[in-house]
């Protein structure tokens, strides 16, 4: 069976008790319809695992490209357990599609590396709007929801 359009669905009940984390969220504002619908997916999902909202740190960024810097900038506070990063980024007509999606990933897993800390890259890259749409909480469910599962399994 192909995992291709398969929504994935978690049980949170295997997630540790979030009570005790504090956890960073950085936010690109580029594509903001889709990141912050992807954003309140994972502050929804941190909260049900008993995460405070005053727990729940919020940056905004401009985009993708930014995400890195800001995530390390949080994540190198002690009492910060973990970042999410969210954004999306939709293939255009040239290749600076290719370029930011590749200098956010790579910035983004080696913040986590050198911090030592899960640093969780919640970075859609689609083709199209609507494949953005879909999976912001659309018909392949909200990938905001999944960052934030990784993130409290990498906690675990």
């Amino acid at each position: 069976m192909s995992s291709v359009g398969k929504i994935l669905t978690h049980d949170l009940s295997s997630l540790p008790d979030g009570k005790n984390y504090r956890i960073g969220i950085v936010c690109s504002e580029w594509n903001y319809e889709i990141t912050s619908a992807m954003c309140k997916g994972v502050i929804e999902t941190l909260q049900k695992t008993g995460v405070k909202i005053k727990n729940i740190i919020v940056c905004n960024v401009p985009g993708a490209f930014e995400l890195p810097l800001a995530a390390q900038k949080i994540a190198k506070h002690a009492e910060i357990d973990g970042v999410i990063c969210i954004g999306c980024v939709i293939r255009g007509e040239t290749s600076h599609y290719d370029y930011i999606c590749n200098s956010a990933a790579m910035g983004i897993m080696q913040v986590g590396l050198n911090l030592n800390k899960p640093i969780v890259f919640g970075v859609l890259t689609t083709e199209n709007l609507q494949q953005a749409i879909d999976r912001a909480g659309g018909k392949y469910g909200n990938k905001g929801e999944e960052a934030a599962y990784s993130l409290l399994k990498m906690l675990a």
